[in-house]
């Protein structure tokens, strides 16, 4: 932090109830009233430097009064930089930084103490160290910047915020690596690594600390240039939220008074309103953590409807980027005030993803598989999750379950043991809300070893255990029937075994061939379904194989029968 000095005699200001007065060896013959302090000066070195006060004296001033009294009362600052501005005129030693020099360059600006009036005044001192020192500077920029809150509107009008706008974005875009000037940086680790290089983001604490006002001229300036990627002025975002807004990650936010408890939430959702309107709208500018957190403070703060339906929407695009850590929220509304989780949000979030999923091309189709499937994975976690709450309604639980489509999920087991967690939970439903709590599993997408489990269970509806008795069977019938031989295979079996032994029977000549088979024709039965080829060969009649081909057919159907 850089300071200048002004003056060099000590300081004669002392104070009497609510009078100020300077300690001379010559009367006072100038009061001036500034808000509730009153103070006796002298017009000899005040009223040459300062235009407003000549003009205000020369319209007082009377030919038989030698002290003349005025107001001030609407003063940038007030009594202390009116006071700044009176010790620079009686060459008092002041101090002055990054702190004080909203109010006394106002002052002085107020108090026409420039250059018109005497050279070398007040004014032109603080433009001086305004350009050379706080400009050049970054926390003096980011300190007088925050000091402008008070004074807004003369500090917007006279070009401060403009200016330390501008030197701090300036900064902010110089490469990491050209970064000489001190910062605060607190991340966790980053002693350790205090020997590397600059980080990317060692500007977003900083500039945290500042009205949301201000961060907002600042961060749209910087996406005005397109230089910095958008995940950084997301993470400034981010660090400013974390400062400024309550974390519902952990618990609900503590009740204040009926007042304070108004301005905060009225600041609250200013500060919200404005970070999201901030966002990029480069994808992955913020993570879904963060999003989903906005989206839980906007439900818990009564943002506006298009604050809820751009997180919303925002959220819905990334959720498959989500963990489990983040759907863990607590449920903030009134009506869920036992409930542990907000799985109305959840349930939100997740919809909107299903309109985005159900709009994507279908050139994209196998990666559109794997991000529905990611979220039925991660929805079943969930679920297993909130199970365990006691206070959760057996209808939420239902419903979340039952939003996601079929495809989703190619297995049902994770679904099955948040269904069992939440009955083993809940041992008092009623059979209805058994049946509507197990009516979206499918009991054939479960593994044996689920199957096993669920037919003993005597927590779930008699109807979910017979189905899956029942598809147990059919698998089982199934794999019985895959080890059958098929009706091909047994006819090819049996017109190998009936050719080699008609073969083995007949040991013609070749010049008995012909006279032998016609009188063997009607009379030999091993023979009585073989006719010979040109080549002299025999082969099986096809009215024989037709026939043979029905009665394995028949024997097949017999043979089911009987396992039945």
């Amino acid at each position: 932090m850089k300071f200048m000095k002004l003056g060099t005699r000590p300081d004669t200001f002392y104070t009497e109830e609510a009078v100020r007065t300077v300690i001379l060896d010559v009367p006072s013959d100038l009061t001036i009233r500034v808000n509730n302090i009153i103070y006796l000066l002298h017009k000899y070195p005040l009223v040459p430097k300062s235009n407003l006060l000549q003009q205000h004296c020369s319209e007082l001033e009377e030919e038989d009064s030698s002290n003349i009294a005025m107001e001030l009362h609407d003063i940038p600052g007030g009594e202390e930089a009116f006071e700044l501005c009176a010790k620079f005129c009686y060459g008092i030693t002041i101090n002055l930084s990054a702190h004080n020099f909203v109010p006394a360059f106002c002052a002085s600006k107020f108090l026409q103490m420039t250059e018109a009036v005497e050279k070398v005044n007040f004014v032109s001192r603080l433009e001086f160290f305004f350009s050379s020192c706080i400009l050049e500077g970054w926390k003096d920029s980011i300190v007088t910047l925050q000091n402008t809150g008070r004074l807004f509107e003369w500090s917007e009008n006279f070009g401060i915020v403009r200016r330390c706008v501008e030197s701090i974005v300036e900064k902010i875009l110089t490469p990491p690596a050209k970064v000489t000037w001190s910062y605060t940086y607190t991340r966790p680790g980053y002693e350790k690594r205090r020997c590397q290089s600059v980080p990317k983001d060692w500007w977003t604490e900083d500039i945290s600390f500042l009205d949301i006002d201000m961060l907002r001229c600042i961060v749209t300036a910087i996406r005005s240039t397109n230089v910095l990627p958008p995940q950084l002025i997301g993470e400034a975002l981010h660090v400013y939220t974390c400062r400024w807004l309550p974390d519902i990650t952990k618990s609900r936010p503590r009740e204040c008074s009926t007042s304070q408890a108004e301005n905060s939430l009225d600041r609250n959702e200013k500060i919200l309103e404005t970070i999201v309107s901030l966002i990029p709208a480069d994808r992955g500018s913020v993570s879904i953590g963060f999003m989903i957190r906005l989206l839980g403070l906007a439900n818990f703060l009564g943002a506006s409807p298009v604050t809820k339906a751009e997180l919303t929407r925002r959220s819905g695009m990334q959720f498959e980027e989500a963990t489990l850590n983040d759907l863990l929220l607590p449920a903030q509304s009134s009506n869920d005030h036992n409930a542990s989780y907000d799985i109305d949000l959840v349930k939100t979030v997740l919809e909107s993803f299903l309109r985005h999923w159900k709009r994507q091309t279908p050139t994209y189709e196998n990666q559109s598989l794997g991000l529905i499937r990611k979220a039925g994975k991660l929805i079943d976690s969930y679920l297993q999750v909130v199970a365990k709450d006691a206070n959760i309604p057996v209808q939420k639980l239902a419903s979340l379950a039952e939003a996601l489509p079929r495809i989703a999920r190619p297995e049902h087991d994770d679904l099955y043991k948040a269904i069992n967690i939440y009955l083993k939970k809940h041992p008092d439903l009623t059979k209805a809300d058994r049946k509507q709590l197990c009516h979206v599993l499918d009991c054939q997408k479960l593994s044996p070893e689920v199957c096993a489990h669920a037919v003993k269970n005597e927590r779930l509806p008699l109807r979910t255990v017979v189905q899956v008795l029942f598809f147990e069977r059919e698998k089982c019938y199934r794999a019985t029937s895959r080890q059958l031989p098929s009706p091909e295979q047994f006819q090819g079996r049996q017109q190998t075994s009936e050719i080699r032994e008609d073969v083995s029977k007949l040991t013609l000549s070749s010049d008995e061939k012909p006279r032998k088979a016609k009188s063997n024709n009607s009379s030999t039965p091993s023979t009585r379904g073989l006719h010979q080829r040109s080549d002299g060969k025999l082969q099986l009649k096809p009215e024989v194989l037709n026939q043979a081909s029905k009665e394995e057919v028949q024997e097949q159907k017999w043979s089911r029968g009987r396992t039945l």
